[in-house]
């Protein structure tokens, strides 16, 4: 019975290890996935781009021949009409009409050289914008690659907040959470950046990550304390009614947890609570 005992136990610490690398590998695989599908695309992209190109540097060089055609025939046409005006007046208005058409042909091939000229822009921003989402994405596959383990970057995190080390230890967790932000543990984290905010007067930012933690985490572990810490913030920023409501809700939700407890001593020295019966 005892060699089954310690076969189970080995079994569930080896569980519990390799867990969190499973997940950061897991994020790795999926990051490089994106990063390939990426690429494909911008491979795509850029064989219509260049086809559209080739398309569009022909027209624009179709349309500028036209225009110079345009420009010659309006000036040949101008010349006939002052060398024949003095004899052929009947027909100077026919010629001029044949200018206002050739000018009206040539304001509609501007408007064509324009319609292409804001498409040529849009594909260039386009290929810009899928470059540029490349590059982030690599680059956070990267990091991904070169963060420190799970448990590491928690456990020093943690050791840095106990030992005071707020600044490390606030970059350590912000570290944490950008590498592997579905953990259960970056709850955790978002509970103590909030605690080191709370205890550096920065109440407004201890509320938001509190708030993280209530609605990204419902089910963690630092969820009560979480409710009530907010409910402290609340208060220490003058929003006594809704710092009330927060510690009440702590007791309704959580009747049994030590921070019931103190959510009750909070309410009844703050005269929230009606007077205990005499019995």
């Amino acid at each position: 019975m005892k060699p089954n005992r310690i076969s189970l136990a080995l079994a569930f610490f080896l569980v519990v290890w390799l867990a969190p690398a499973f997940a950061a590998n897991k994020d790795i695989i999926e990051l490089q996935a994106q990063v390939t599908q990426l690429q494909q695309q911008m491979t795509q992209m850029k064989q219509s781009f260049d086809e559209r190109m080739g398309v569009m540097k022909n027209l624009l060089e179709q349309n500028a021949t036209v225009a110079n055609k345009v420009n010659v025939a309006i000036e040949n046409l101008q010349a006939s009409i002052n060398k024949q005006q003095s004899d052929h007046s009947a027909q100077s208005d026919q010629l001029s009409g044949q200018i206002q058409a050739l000018n009206d042909s040539i304001d509609e091939l501007k408007v064509r050289l324009a319609k292409l000229s804001k498409q040529f822009e849009d594909m260039q921003a386009a290929q810009q914008s899928m470059a540029s989402q490349q590059a982030q994405t690599q680059q956070k596959a990267q990091e991904m690659a070169q963060a420190p383990a799970p448990d590491v970057l928690y456990n020093n995190a943690l050791r840095d907040f106990n030992g005071g080390n707020n600044d490390l230890a606030t970059q350590e967790f912000n570290d944490y959470i950008k590498f592997y932000p579905n953990t259960d543990l970056a709850g955790n984290a978002y509970f103590y950046l909030a605690e080191m905010s709370y205890k550096a007067g920065d109440y407004q930012k201890a509320v938001t990550n509190y708030d993280l933690v209530l609605q990204n985490f419902p089910g963690g572990s630092k969820t009560a304390s979480a409710e009530l810490r907010k409910g402290y913030a609340l208060i220490e920023l003058g929003k006594q009614d809704e710092g009330v409501q927060e510690l009440k809700r702590v007791i309704q939700r959580y009747p049994k947890s030590t921070e019931a407890v103190q959510a009750h001593d909070k309410l009844r020295k703050m005269g929230a609570l009606p007077p205990a019966r005499s019995r």
